[in-house]
C-alpha cells in the first residue's frame, strides 16, 4: 500500500491514543524525505474550549464548534493519520501559525 500524502495545512482525522482519542488535527509540518524521520507535526482540534490565547476558533460545515488547541501540538508517525477530511481557510491557518509562534516564542 502506498504511503498517504499528508500536506501541510490539511485537516486529518488522527488516532491520538486512548488519552485523546481520534480527533481532527491540522498538519503543520512539511513533507519529510526518505532519509528523514517519518514524523508529522500537528495541532489537534477540540470541542472543549477554554477561550485562551492559544486556541484558534474553527467553525466549518461538518464540524461541531471548536478550536485548534495550540498547547497540544505534537508529532507522530503518519500511520496514525487515518484520512484527510478538510482544509481550513487561509485565515484560520494563518491564525494557527501565529498562535504556534506565540506559544513557542518564535
Amino acid at each position: 500500500m502506498a504511503r498517504a500524502e499528508l500536506t501541510r495545512g490539511e485537516i486529518w482525522l488522527v488516532d491520538l491514543g486512548m488519552a485523546q482519542k481520534v480527533r481532527p488535527a491540522v498538519v503543520l509540518s512539511v513533507a519529510y524525505l526518505d532519509y528523514e524521520r517519518a514524523l508529522i507535526t500537528y495541532v489537534p482540534r477540540t470541542t472543549s474550549t477554554r477561550q485562551t490565547r492559544f486556541e484558534v476558533a474553527h467553525g466549518a460545515r461538518g464540524f461541531e464548534p471548536g478550536a485548534f488547541d495550540i498547547q497540544s501540538i505534537g508529532s507522530m508517525p503518519p500511520a496514525r493519520f487515518i484520512r484527510h477530511i478538510a482544509k481550513p481557510d487561509a485565515s484560520t491557518l494563518d491564525k494557527v501559525e501565529e498562535a504556534v509562534r506565540a506559544w513557542l516564542a518564535l
